[in-house]
């Protein structure tokens, strides 16, 4: 971990300075087609990067992060959908380097927790006005992660969406294949441990969260990316016809109750065991399984939001 400024010290520096670096995803079509936009926004607004990479191929994108950040950037400016923002998420955690947003995903849930405006000349606003604050960052087994770590149904789904089925209907994609894949999902059992309790549940998905949205809707009106904590929950339980209809409620109206109120398990680290073990996808990716350990880094990622934003 590198030795940090203090946040107002961090802003002052991204304000004066300008020692900005840019790095956008333009494999998918969304980040090509507005690679020309993001570049005129940033001009309009004064800011005249170190650096602007244009990421084609995926399997460079962490070779390309690490390029940009060995120019020293005080802000690194990632566009891309949620895949590409955990990967730079991976490589800013407890580092001193601003994380700047550009939302261009499907769900863009991270951008979401974050209070970030949804369209870009909002989110370019931010590098010039907003400030820079510190976040929570997830952790499963040794793996950072910024907004979930899923268990069960979810991810088949994520293996079987396909691209087309994202540009037509964006977030809906996804309730859509889980709706098609659900009646032949078997259900499992969750034991999560938090604070010496062990909490049993019989059910077709468990999601770990950090951040407040999944799948473009609020988990929680209560919870928050800068609280410490990570936050369990299951869709259904064994029955498949509960869970159907959890799927649909949720993907029409995403509404979910307080924490207290809510199907919500709690806590700065958790261990979860499943029974049969399984795949966890990890921000998208398939590469651990249960058993695992899931923890919290308060305050491990810094970022820049509005100045509204309020940081704990």
């Amino acid at each position: 971990m590198s030795e940090q400024r203090s946040k107002d010290e961090h802003t002052a520096a991204i304000r004066t300075d300008r020692k900005i670096a840019v790095v956008v995803n333009t494999h998918s079509r969304r980040g090509r087609r507005r690679f020309p936009e993001v570049l005129r926004l940033l001009d309009a607004k004064g800011l005249e990067p170190m650096a602007v990479h244009a990421v084609v191929n995926p399997k460079r994108l962490r070779q390309t992060l690490e390029s940009a950040l060995a120019l020293g950037p005080d802000l690194l400016i990632v566009g891309g959908g949620d895949g590409t923002l955990s990967t730079a998420v991976k490589h800013l955690a407890q580092r001193d380097v601003a994380l700047g947003v550009l939302p261009l995903g499907t769900t863009n849930n991270f951008a979401r927790s974050l209070g970030l405006p949804l369209d870009l000349p909002g989110a370019a606003e931010v590098f010039r006005t907003g400030k820079v604050a510190d976040v929570d960052v997830g952790m499963a087994g040794d793996r950072p992660f910024a907004n979930l770590a899923s268990f069960g149904v979810s991810v088949e789904v994520a293996s079987r969406v396909r691209p087309w089925l994202k540009r037509l209907v964006g977030r809906a994609a996804y309730p859509l294949t889980a709706l098609a894949v659900l009646p032949r999902y078997r259900p499992f059992r969750a034991y999560i441990t938090v604070d010496g309790r062990r909490h049993e549940l019989l059910t077709h998905q468990l999601n770990v969260a950090n951040g407040r949205f999944h799948g473009g809707r609020q988990v929680a009106r209560d919870m928050s990316i800068d609280d410490g904590t990570l936050v369990a929950y299951q869709l259904g339980s064994g029955k498949l016809l509960r869970l159907l209809l959890e799927t649909m409620v949720r993907a029409v109206s995403g509404r979910w109750r307080s924490l207290a109120g809510g199907p919500f398990v709690v806590g700065g680290e958790m261990l979860l065991e499943t029974d049969p073990p399984m795949a966890a996808e990890v921000d998208g990716e398939v590469r651990l399984r249960t058993p695992l350990t899931l923890r919290t880094v308060p305050n491990g990622l810094r970022v820049m939001v509005p100045a509204a934003f309020e940081d704990r």
